[in-house]
């Protein structure tokens, strides 16, 4: 029997990459439909299997300037209405690995955010219907080039880097997201922490405001935002975001490689 708080994992296994329920402790099999009706199956041991990023989402909707401490770190007014930009489904990695930083780009940054993850397609959702198109929730983080991001008027490059959107660990599933710490840790030193009480925006209003421009579908991912205290990676890093309930995700960082083409 699942508990009504539940963690859903996907895993890599011989026969391919399958999905896998925690709850209470107990590790199962997950028989049926996802994004539908689904049961714990046979009891499963996940001790030496590889974690994956918990959903593969067609597109990640990322929030800018959600947390009013944020907004005064990058010296910026507050927003009248969420500032969104995508995020490719090419940057997506899972728990464990690294973020590349590619070779010439300057400065970039790790930003702890906490992501939704949607479970039937959505269009034209109202606040107060939102909860039903909502899987569950999941760790993000919305690396950027910072450099970038101050150079371009569209943040589709500084964001949009492979490796540039660590998901997971799980989807936590039955959690409530109206008061969760989220923490961004570096080589073991906090250097980010909030709350989901500080956005600017909540949950209800970002499912409305985004399936009012775009239709979501079963396993996309609105990242909520990130708190003050976002700063630079460096090859040999360490990056963890923490939110209680959901999980943990870890990523090193390294260096990526000069390519060369010939003419």
């Amino acid at each position: 029997m699942i508990e009504s708080a539940h963690r859903i994992f996907r895993v890599e296994q011989a026969g391919g990459p399958a999905h896998v329920i925690e709850s209470g402790g107990n590790w199962h099999r997950l028989d049926g439909e996802l994004y539908g009706d689904y049961a714990a199956g046979a009891r499963f041991d996940p001790a030496g299997l590889r974690l994956l990023a918990p959903v593969e989402p067609s597109k990640i909707v990322a929030v800018g300037l959600n947390y009013r401490d944020h907004a005064a770190e990058m010296n910026k007014p507050l927003p009248r209405e969420p500032l969104i930009f995508l995020k490719p489904s090419t940057a997506v990695i899972g728990p464990g690995e690294a973020i590349t930083l590619p070779p010439g780009v300057g400065r970039v940054d790790y930003e702890s955010e906490l992501g939704i993850v949607i479970g039937r397609r959505a269009s034209h959702v109202a606040a107060a219907d939102a909860a039903a198109y909502i899987l569950g929730l999941t760790c993000v983080n919305d690396v950027t080039a910072r450099e970038l991001q101050r150079l371009d008027v569209q943040y589709t490059r500084a964001k949009g880097f492979d490796t540039f959107a660590p998901l997971g660990p799980a989807v936590a599933v039955g959690v409530d997201p109206k008061a969760l710490d989220v923490q961004g840790w570096l080589n073991g030193e906090r250097r980010q922490a909030s709350n989901t009480r500080e956005l600017i925006f909540d949950i209800g209003h970002l499912v409305k405001f985004v399936t009012s421009v775009m239709t979501l579908l079963p396993g996309d991912v609105i990242s909520t935002g990130t708190p003050s205290g976002v700063g630079p990676l460096a090859a040999g890093d360490r990056i963890e975001i923490r939110i209680p309930g959901v999980g943990e995700l870890k990523n090193e960082v390294v260096a990526g490689l000069s390519r060369s083409f010939a003419g």
